[in-house]
């Protein structure tokens, strides 16, 4: 008994580790599907900052994410379901909105 008990911690402990080890990841949509890597360096530059938030308003998804390279964004909202996203503000983080697959919103943070 005691040999189970100590196998199931050490399997719950694992799966728990095992779990956080992309935290690194910038741009995960919830989907678990990674956007662009880091954000912008001075290698590649956010092409998006040359021009206004809302230019990618109307645009689809891959149209933005192509503009958007080099960035640091993420999906909030897609079809009017909102999806996970931390709280913590970042004024280079652009926040989307998608319907139908096309861009209904921009925000900072």
């Amino acid at each position: 008994m005691k040999k189970t008990i100590a196998m199931m911690m050490a399997l719950v402990a694992g799966a728990t580790f095992a779990g956080c080890t992309d935290m690194k990841t910038k741009n995960a949509t919830a989907g678990g599907m990674v956007m662009n890597g880091e954000p912008a360096r001075t290698s590649q530059a956010c092409k998006a900052d040359a021009g206004p938030d809302d230019a990618l308003v109307g645009k689809t998804e891959a149209d933005a994410a192509a503009q958007l390279d080099g960035c640091l964004w993420r999906v909030l909202e897609r079809d009017g379901k909102s999806l996970p996203g931390t709280m913590d503000y970042r004024q280079e983080r652009r926040n989307l909105g998608i319907r139908d697959g096309k861009v209904i919103w921009v925000r900072r943070g």
